[in-house]
């Protein structure tokens, strides 16, 4: 698929006006049941409709608009390990948690690995661990935490965010779930450590799916296809899958995360799934994929508010 080269000066100033068009949504969401809406405070934020009956819970997902940093980076890049100033991503930062609401000096990182490694946020002496502090959570892909104010932060650009909020107990979940952490039922097994650290019941959970590479953008080979038949049934196999028959496939990795959310208990309607590809729209959201790794990070965020 040839991608369009946009100027980004134009796009953003756009964008900031509250002018949608340029974004491409998943085609079997229509307007009217759209999961995810945009939130416009200078800096644009992506929101999930299935979080907005709790006032407790700030949660986000960031574009590459609305920030200062160049080039592949522009401008919002949130990583400091793509080769920004570290100027810039503390500028970037500052500006998210602004529009979001939370103090990004408080803000515990991911460390990302590609595995099912999962962190507890139990003390606040993990707060700023990763922006502010040197941070000794290592090769983490989720967050766990039933602290007030500490917001949790994982990093993507086209790898499935997973988020998950336990309205009873009030518990709070992000994931990292690429290919080899969804076959590898990161999800599930966030799910299983808040059943057994805060005695969560599934059917409480709240799942959104966000933004990140669709159907039709995640082409895999057999080495990815082999290792999936081997966690999932062959009808779920067949439904995760369209086989080019040249070596090639079309993976869903947005079916295969709600998929292990539901063999984890999850009842159906407690998940929304993305209706946003970061792949299709690499003109305001970062795509390893279109950019063929020339780019920054896009973050996810979430927080029990006091």
């Amino acid at each position: 698929m040839q991608r369009k080269k946009f100027d980004f000066e134009v796009d953003e100033k756009i964008l900031l006006k509250k002018n949608e068009d340029k974004l491409k949504f998943i085609e079997q969401y229509s307007y009217e049941n759209r999961t995810t809406y945009i939130s416009y405070d200078n800096v644009p934020v992506i929101k999930y409709k299935i979080f907005d009956d709790y006032p407790e819970l700030i949660t986000g997902f960031s574009t590459r608009l609305g920030g200062v940093s160049r080039k592949h980076l522009s401008t919002l890049n949130l990583s400091f390990s793509r080769g920004d100033d570290r100027e810039n991503v503390m500028e970037n930062h500052r500006r998210l948690a602004e529009a979001v609401g939370y103090d990004y000096e408080k803000l515990v990182f991911s460390d990302q690995v590609h595995k099912t490694h999962i962190h507890i946020i139990d003390s606040e002496e993990d707060a700023g661990k990763g922006i502010v502090k040197e941070s000794d959570i290592l090769n983490t892909d989720g967050l766990i935490t039933d602290l007030k104010n500490i917001p949790i932060m994982t990093f993507y650009a086209d790898c499935v965010p997973l988020y998950m909020y336990d309205k009873a107990n009030h518990v709070i979940g992000l994931a990292h779930s690429g290919w080899k952490g969804t076959v590898a039922d990161i999800g599930g097994k966030m799910v299983e450590k808040m059943k057994d650290i805060y005695g969560s019941n599934p059917e409480d959970i709240i799942c959104a799916i966000g933004p990140s590479i669709c159907r039709n953008c995640y082409e895999v080979d057999d080495v990815v296809v082999d290792r999936l038949k081997e966690h999932y049934t062959a009808e779920e196999s067949e439904s995760l899958i369209d086989d080019k028959e040249n070596g090639k496939y079309q993976l869903d990795l947005h079916l295969a995360c709600k998929l292990n959310f539901m063999k984890a208990g999850i009842p159906d309607e407690n998940i929304a799934l993305p209706d946003l590809c970061t792949c299709c729209n690499s003109n305001v959201l970062f795509s390893h994929r279109a950019s063929k790794g020339m780019r920054g990070n896009l973050a996810a965020v979430m927080m029990l508010r006091a």
